[in-house]
């Protein structure tokens, strides 16, 4: 079980690895956009950052120029570097050919167990279900959680839950069985605090006062 931080931005990458607790980093195509700068210059720079793994996701319009991409960025840490494929049949195929190359992957995207399913078959590290997103679009994306759980059992694909919005939702699927999670720092900074741990808190040091 392991917590990623989901986020382009080397400030919120440092903050994470303060924690103590966070793995690795994942991007997408948004964060990337909303960071200004070249995906693979984030990347190389989250890297140094981190010793986990980091995401990458590819975005070209052919599979010859996704492939290109896809080696790009593994080749900055092959051991790393965790290049992410959105789930289609043409991209499961490509991801097949990158894992034969010991390219790392993750499929993400993904909105079915089928697509789990075939995520495990191609070896995929990870198979990434939107959770948030599929609650939204079919309305419980928990489900779809339990059923990418039940289809990878027995193979080495790890099911990572992302599109998490609350401290709650975080919980709510790894209880529903998701091996690893990544969150929005915001998210991560919440997860440690409860307006009823405080309260203990301030009581303990009342207490303490008192004894004084």
């Amino acid at each position: 079980m392991a917590i990623y931080l989901d986020s382009a931005r080397l400030e919120d990458a440092r903050r994470a690895q303060e924690l103590g607790f966070v793995v690795g980093i994942t991007t997408n195509p948004a964060l990337v956009a909303q960071a200004g700068r070249p995906g693979l210059d984030i990347v190389r720079d989250l890297l140094a950052l981190t010793g986990g793994y980091v995401f990458y996701q590819v975005i070209a319009d052919t599979v010859e120029e996704r492939l290109e991409e896809a080696r790009q960025a593994s080749r900055l840490d092959p051991a790393r570097v965790m290049i992410k494929i959105p789930a289609t049949t043409e991209n499961l195929a490509m991801a097949a050919g990158l894992v034969a190359a010991d390219v790392l992957c993750a499929i993400t995207a993904i909105s079915a167990a089928s697509q789990a399913y075939l995520s495990a078959m191609v070896g995929a590290t990870f198979t990434i279900p939107y959770v948030n997103r599929l609650t939204r679009q079919l309305g419980d994306g928990l489900a779809v959680v339990r059923d990418c759980q039940a289809a990878v059992a027995g193979s080495q694909t790890r099911v990572l839950a992302a599109s998490l919005k609350s401290p709650a939702e975080v919980m709510s699927s790894i209880t529903a069985g998701a091996d690893d999670v990544t969150i929005p720092l915001d998210i991560i900074l919440q997860m440690g605090d409860h307006p009823l741990s405080d309260k203990a808190i301030e009581d303990f040091a009342r207490h303490q006062a008192l004894r004084a």
